[in-house]
């Protein structure tokens, strides 16, 4: 990590209250499994941007033996670290290029790329060569996600992520840093939630991260995950009402629910055939039912981080740039 931000994560943190130092077995309950840290990690590999992210946070790159599963480019004040950690894919890796780089720890940020059908491996393989797995437990609430995205039977809140930042900063040895971390996104979360108190009532949101086929139906966020939490700070609504993670839902539902803003994930990832932020726009601005919609004639579509879409480190920042749009187009009170 830069100096100059390690500093500023350390500024927020007072001197009386710098934690003591790891106790080494440590011993925690992650997503329903013991999880036994026999030492700090020395050659971690991170399975998923913000598990990679978080531990980039907390300066930990020369700790880092590899990274996988890519979505968006690495946040600009990481880059210069991140450079220092082997990317071994962009996408999801096979079990053999992971234990290639003789990981100490794995840190997924999805139970579907370690858990019972690993898409990279088990916690169990992992387990039998001596690597212990934590899983963000974000995703440890949400069911039937061991294939796929699953659902979310309550609303995410952001305790859950500072839960994450807090247990890999005790694992590492670096609780200062984690603690100093969450302090600065508590202080960023607190700020919107004053800003914006009782000023976006009946709001209707709509969150849309991909599509296979951009003419066809829409990966969009479902009312408990990220995007849910956002739009609960700001006091609107989603216009999706499922609780499944990522529901596929048809554009003429959504039309018939008429959101008033759009939010729409970019991303540098391209699997999809709406992955691109330009094709999405260009959807909905020549559609024949879309592109009719307020939102759309009105130019109320905000550009959002896809990854602030899932709960990670960049959810506050897209707090705050769905808050900023709302301002912008006069829909808050």
């Amino acid at each position: 990590m830069k100096p100059g931000l390690l500093a500023a994560l350390f500024a927020t943190l007072p001197f009386a209250a710098l934690a003591a130092p790891t106790s080494y077995p440590l011993t925690l309950e992650n997503c329903g499994t013991e999880l036994r840290v026999e030492k700090a990690p020395q050659r971690a590999v991170g399975l998923g941007q913000n598990s990679t992210e978080i531990m980039l946070m907390l300066g930990l790159a020369d700790r880092m033996a590899g990274s996988a599963v890519w979505v968006s480019p690495v946040l600009p004040e990481l880059a210069a670290e991140n450079d220092r950690v082997h990317r071994i894919a962009d996408n999801t890796p096979n079990f053999e290029a992971v234990v290639a780089r003789e990981p100490d720890f794995i840190a997924a940020q999805f139970l579907t790329s370690v858990g019972p059908q690993g898409r990279v491996g088990t916690r169990r393989q992992f387990a039998d060569l001596g690597v212990p797995s934590y899983i963000s437990p974000t995703d440890c609430v949400v069911t039937d996600n061991t294939r796929s995205d699953g659902t979310r039977k309550q609303m995410l809140t952001m305790d859950l992520l500072y839960q994450e930042i807090d247990e890999l900063s005790r694992i590492f040895d670096v609780a200062d840093r984690g603690e100093a971390l969450i302090a600065q996104l508590k202080t960023r979360e607190e700020a919107v939630r004053r800003r914006v108190a009782d000023r976006a009532d009946d709001v209707g949101l709509v969150y849309w991260f991909s599509s296979a086929d951009v003419a066809g139906d829409a990966w969009v966020a479902g009312k408990n995950g990220a995007s849910g939490y956002i739009t609960k700070v700001l006091g609107a609504r989603n216009v999706i009402e499922s609780e499944e993670e990522w529901p596929l839902v048809g554009w003429e539902t959504i039309a018939a629910r008429d959101p008033a803003v759009i939010v729409i994930g970019t991303m540098d990832r391209r699997t999809q055939g709406a992955d691109d932020p330009a094709v999405k726009k260009r959807f909905l601005a020549t559609d024949p039912v879309v592109g009719k919609l307020d939102a759309v004639e009105k130019g109320r579509i905000v550009e959002m981080d896809a990854q602030a879409m899932n709960p990670t480190i960049r959810t506050i920042t897209g707090l705050e740039i769905v808050a900023d749009a709302l301002e912008r187009f006069g829909l808050l009170k």
